[in-house]
């Protein structure tokens, strides 16, 4: 065979080959994933009410599929909902579910700094109650929404949307589970988890200052006492809120993203979602 004969024969090969991986890339590679669900997906501002406060959450979910599906409730960390939770809803819609992004302090309530955010976020963590209420209006918006499997929901969250995700289901909600990312773990009533109906899937940075062992413990002697399907993953060499970009790359601080963290988190989600919506 001539050498241009070898180069058309080569090139040919290369292009098969890409052709056959494109399918396999874009399952791997988020850049691709998003770019091809971004042409189906529907986003929406969604209100709604807890008492008398209004609340502003973002719906999203793949809009050419008719069919019924489950649902996930997000819930955002200390800083109020922001482009950050609906980035994550996104990447949940693509999986096939209907993401909701919660809102729990309220609409137009966002905090400017960590200390309005600590004083907002005290307020709910004080009052538990509260807490469960603003979780259980997300739930009804799902609950309520055409294209949702109402016996298919599970609950979500970071750092403190992870401690609300738990108050969720301590406080006896139908939902199939609940995902903490980086949360805290207390309770003012631990007797609480024999309300719990799901599974738990705790998934934490092993050096995570915010969180003292001592709450670690506890929280697995509280999932233990009441027999509830529980699971806690540990991270080595990652501290609080390794999932956020945004948490910097210093670990020092007890505040650091950790890529590999996130990504094998992420992955525990997934197979948490496979597993309780097939029951």
């Amino acid at each position: 065979m001539s050498d241009k004969g070898i180069s058309i024969a080569l090139a040919t090969i290369c292009l098969f080959l890409i052709v056959a991986l494109l399918p396999a890339l874009a399952g791997t590679n988020p850049l691709l994933q998003r770019a091809e669900g971004a042409q189906t997906l529907k986003e929406e501002v969604i209100t709604y009410n807890h008492g008398d406060a209004v609340l502003e959450g973002y719906l999203v979910y793949e809009e050419s599929v008719k069919d019924k599906r489950p649902g996930v409730i997000i819930i955002h960390e200390w800083m109020g909902l922001s482009e950050y939770e609906k980035m994550r809803a996104r990447q949940i819609a693509e999986l096939g579910y209907v993401a909701f992004a919660a809102d729990i302090y309220g609409k137009g309530v966002r905090p400017k700094n960590a200390d309005e955010a600590a004083q907002l976020a005290g307020k709910f963590r004080s009052d538990r109650n509260l807490l469960r209420g603003r979780g259980q209006a997300a739930l009804s918006v799902l609950q309520n929404h055409p294209l949702v499997d109402p016996e298919r929901i599970a609950t979500m969250g970071y750092c403190f949307g992870g401690g609300a995700s738990l108050e969720l289901a301590r406080s006896g909600a139908p939902i199939r589970g609940a995902i903490s990312f980086h949360g805290n773990l207390d309770t003012p009533n631990p007797d609480d988890a024999k309300n719990i109906k799901g599974s738990i899937l705790v998934l934490h940075g092993a050096d995570d200052p915010m969180v003292p062992m001592e709450q670690v413990i506890a929280f697995q002697e509280e999932m233990r006492s009441a027999n509830v399907d529980w699971q806690m993953i540990f991270y080595g060499n990652t501290v609080h809120s390794f999932t956020n970009p945004k948490s910097g790359n210093n670990p020092e601080i007890g505040v650091a993203y950790n890529p590999i963290s996130d990504r094998r988190s992420f992955e525990a989600m997934k197979a948490f979602f496979n597993e309780i919506f097939a029951k």
